[in-house]
């Protein structure tokens, strides 16, 4: 009713932010975003119970029960209760969070198809925390505890996001002189980061504050002393009114704060070589509504970069303006043709431009680096590159340079993230010119048919296959199944050894449970390559 405080007045959008039990999780870099399946599985058997145990497990309850019985009337507090409680930092959380080799004592958290699986290991082992989960999962599972109960919620994925553990809403990055991360800051961007967003009146706020508001389950910094974050209005967000509660200014950095590059010689002093005020929140993306296509909502968060209003926000959020940026005499890009494909060789150029009217002779520094997705480059050089190179005046010099699976094959993780960096110096002047691109490699494909017609009850077989495009034999394959209302948990089949170039096709039958359309997930897995999915609608016939 229009007096509910999470009242939605679209059938559509209720229809896809309360009752769709499936969705896409977008993931990958700002150049080449992937889509994800995800089962959220509100509706399935236990849910619900489960869910109501989340709440009943939160210190608040622990400690004051009828306080907080009293208080589940209020969007904000179960919001708020839910983010807390979607990792176990503080409680008796869902998820253990962990970013780093080995996970051989859980799951690995690119494995995870969905948050049923999770949220019944959860019940069914006494409320101990699940192992691992990643941002995008904790996102994923806080999404289907809050349509169950009744929230309108949606994943929402921010590109090149900015985690400022300062709170000055900028982001210091510092490079030696053959272009490797010294990592020295505790500032970070990641290449994609994942959040939800409930919808709710904000009644506690000043007017204008109601509608889409950002929740964080992803335990990065504490909110009033808990590891939690939001509900965060995202018009305040926008407008860079970082008084509003909650949790407003550390979002605000996350999708626009400055970026500032330090060149740190071993010998000499620090200096400054790039100031970048567009870098950071690229692309804010999630599913539209009807459909498993990409909306992109960057808008709602931010005006248009580099825009007066875009620059009065920021002015607004630290109290400060910036100095106008000089125009560079020496400025160097990467440019990558994509898509790039795992196991193909990828070709990148280097751009030099020279707006100087005198020749310079320059040294090109290149590198290639394994990189983290929410983080660093890992200190492991892939590639490296160095060539002496003359650029006349008004030139725009290009370099081409490859990168061979052979150099990078073994040093890739389920995000197949590489770095890619140049550093220019003109020998006479000592001018210099730094850039980054992060590039995500594309695996193989999973493709599903479905033989016959799906109807409730009966028996349906799908066809799945898989090519091997690598230049290597894979080892241990395995397909994982799962499906709300198609496959009861998740059904694995074994795939043994492929060749480089050869085809395998599995024929795996299931009896569907529920009528409608239903979302079939695939995940293949094996020595080489981890958490291919692919997924295909099902409509389940009566």
């Amino acid at each position: 009713c229009p007096e509910d405080e999470v009242f939605l007045n679209d059938e559509e959008k209720l229809k896809e932010y309360v009752l769709n039990e499936h969705g896409i999780v977008f993931t990958g870099c700002a150049d080449y975003i992937q889509g994800v399946p995800w089962n959220y599985g509100q509706f399935e058997e236990d849910i619900l119970d489960i869910c109501l145990k989340l709440l009943d497990n939160s210190p608040k309850h622990l400690k004051k029960p009828a306080k907080d019985y009293m208080r589940r009337f209020d969007p904000v507090y179960i919001c708020r209760t839910v983010s807390a409680m979607v990792n176990c930092n503080d409680d008796n959380g869902i998820l253990f969070g962990k970013w780093d080799d080995p996970y051989t004592d859980g799951v690995y958290p690119g494995k995870w198809n969905g948050s049923v699986a999770i949220l019944r290991q959860w019940n069914n082992n006494n409320y101990q925390p699940v192992c691992y989960g990643q941002c995008w999962v904790f996102a994923a599972v806080a999404c289907t505890v809050l349509r169950c109960l009744g929230i309108p919620t949606r994943v929402v994925t921010n590109f090149e996001s900015a985690h400022d553990t300062n709170g000055n809403l900028t982001i210091d990055s510092e490079y030696d002189d053959e272009g490797m991360d010294l990592e020295r800051s505790t500032d970070s961007i990641w290449n994609f980061h994942v959040w939800i967003e409930s919808w709710m009146a904000r009644f506690d706020l000043r007017q204008g504050n109601d509608g889409w508001q950002v929740l964080d389950p992803t335990p990065q910094e504490k909110s009033e002393g808990v590891y939690c974050c939001g509900p965060a209005p995202v018009k305040a967000i926008k407008e860079g009114d970082i008084d509003v509660r909650y949790d407003v200014p550390f979002i605000f950095a996350e999708v626009n704060a400055d970026c500032v590059t330090w060149m740190c010689p071993e010998k000499g002093k620090r200096v400054k070589i790039d100031s970048d005020t567009k870098y950071v929140g690229q692309k804010i993306s999630t599913k539209c509504v009807g459909s498993d296509e990409r909306e992109d909502i960057t808008d709602n968060y931010k005006h248009p970069e580099g825009s007066f209003m875009e620059r009065y926000a920021f002015k607004m959020a630290v109290k400060r303006r910036l100095p106008q940026k000089p125009k560079k005499q020496l400025d160097v890009y990467l440019k990558a043709d994509g898509p790039n494909y795992n196991g193909a060789n990828v070709k990148v150029s280097a751009i030099i431009s020279n707006k100087n009217s005198m020749t310079k002779y320059c040294t090109l520094k290149f590198s290639a680096m394994k990189k983290k997705y929410n983080s660093h480059s890992k200190q492991k050089f892939i590639k490296k590159y160095q060539e002496e190179i003359t650029v006349r005046p008004g030139e725009d010099k290009t370099v081409e340079l490859e990168l061979t699976y052979a150099e990078y094959g073994e040093s890739l993780d389920k995000y197949n993230l590489i770095r890619l960096t140049a550093l220019i110096i003109d020998g006479k002047t000592k001018e210099s010119a730094f850039t980054l691109k992060d590039i995500s490699l594309i695996n193989p494909n999973i493709k599903i048919q479905v033989l016959g017609t799906a109807v409730v009850s009966q028996k349906l077989t799908v066809k799945i296959k898989f090519e091997n495009l690598l230049p290597v034999e894979l080892n241990n394959g395995v397909f994982t199944l799962e499906g709300a209302g198609l496959i009861d948990g998740q059904k694995e089949i074994g795939l043994g050894k492929l060749n480089p170039g050869e085809v395998i096709a599995k024929e795996i039958s299931f009896i569907p449970s529920k009528r409608g359309l239903k979302k079939l997930t695939v995940d293949f897995d094996c020595d080489k390559i981890k958490d291919v999915k692919g997924h295909l609608n099902i409509d389940v016939q009566e």
